[in-house]
């Protein structure tokens, strides 16, 4: 099954709704980074959850979410964009425990609960938009839900799981998020806050087969209304032209350096892993090419 992201209406149009699948976008981060599962759960619930925010904005709008908790996996960075595209990595990524007291990935643990939540949207303004938040939890969801409530003004839910294999490899990742409308009967939050908490956990519910849809009838029942369904992916945006660019910018003083010293360079992309390569050769063509 392809991933992929639904859009919808529920409880009348009071909640608007959002459901994802995942597991490739988390897989592909996964085999790339070669992530062990402590680590890929919290990287993949922070991909997910970014997926479903980017999902919101319009066009070429895109944002960059980090999550800094203190934790032995350091900083978590992902970016995504309105397209459905993702990308991400994590510090550390070789970080793994052992199950926590409720039998889970212990998240919290390797994510840490003493720093902040960030996201920062590139609306094409002036200036972008940042908000912050601090860690509560470190299990992700739950700082993403107080990070739209507290920065965004928005009463929310955020559910994002990720189940990982014996062998490492990711079985099961997607999400929701639920967000109130103006106007909604305030009794609506205890009935979504009881229904919440009697709902299998999302991970389960891939894994056993459960589309987007399935999911979001599992909370609302029938009383959901789709609006729009988009592909998400895994997708960097580097590319050799890009890192050439990133060359120039050093300045011909140290691109001289690098010719005589180093008789060539390696870049590695910190979000998909990918080498580039450069020669001898290649660097004097850029030097020569650049302006004095």
């Amino acid at each position: 099954m392809t991933d992929y992201l639904i859009k919808a209406l529920a409880m009348d149009g009071h909640v608007r709704a959002m459901a994802v699948r995942t597991t490739e976008m988390v897989s592909e981060v996964q085999k790339r980074h070669d992530v062990w599962p402590t680590a890929s759960a919290a990287l993949g619930r922070t991909m997910t959850a970014a997926t479903m925010l980017a999902c919101q904005l319009k066009g070429d709008d895109k944002l960059t979410v980090t999550v800094e908790g203190g934790g032995p996996i350091g900083a978590i960075i992902v970016d995504a964009n309105a397209k459905g595209e993702t990308r991400g990595y994590v510090t550390n990524p070789h970080v793994h425990f052992e199950l926590n007291a409720k039998g889970k990935l212990d998240v919290s643990r390797a994510v840490g609960t003493t720093g902040q939540l960030s996201v920062v949207k590139d609306l094409g303004l002036k200036d972008n938009f940042v908000g912050r938040v601090p860690i509560v939890s470190g299990e992700i969801g739950d700082d993403f839900t107080y990070y739209l409530a507290r920065s965004e003004q928005i009463p929310s839910a955020v559910g994002v799981g990720v189940l990982v294999n014996p062998d490492y490899s990711i079985k099961a990742s997607g999400g929701f998020l639920l967000q109130l409308l103006p106007g909604a009967p305030s009794e609506l939050i205890d009935m979504l806050e009881k229904r919440l908490k009697e709902i299998p956990m999302v991970s389960q519910m891939i894994d056993r087969g459960d589309t987007p849809e399935d999911m979001l009838v599992e909370i609302f029942g029938e009383n959901v209304k789709i609006i729009d369904r988009m592909p998400v992916q895994f997708k960097c945006a580097c590319s050799r032209e890009r890192i050439e660019n990133s060359l120039v910018g050093l300045g011909k003083e140290e691109l001289k350096a690098m010719i005589e010293e180093d008789h060539g360079a390696e870049v590695t992309c910190h979000f998909c892993n990918e080498i580039y390569r450069f020669t001898e050769e290649d660097l004097k063509a850029i030097y020569d090419n650049m302006d004095d």
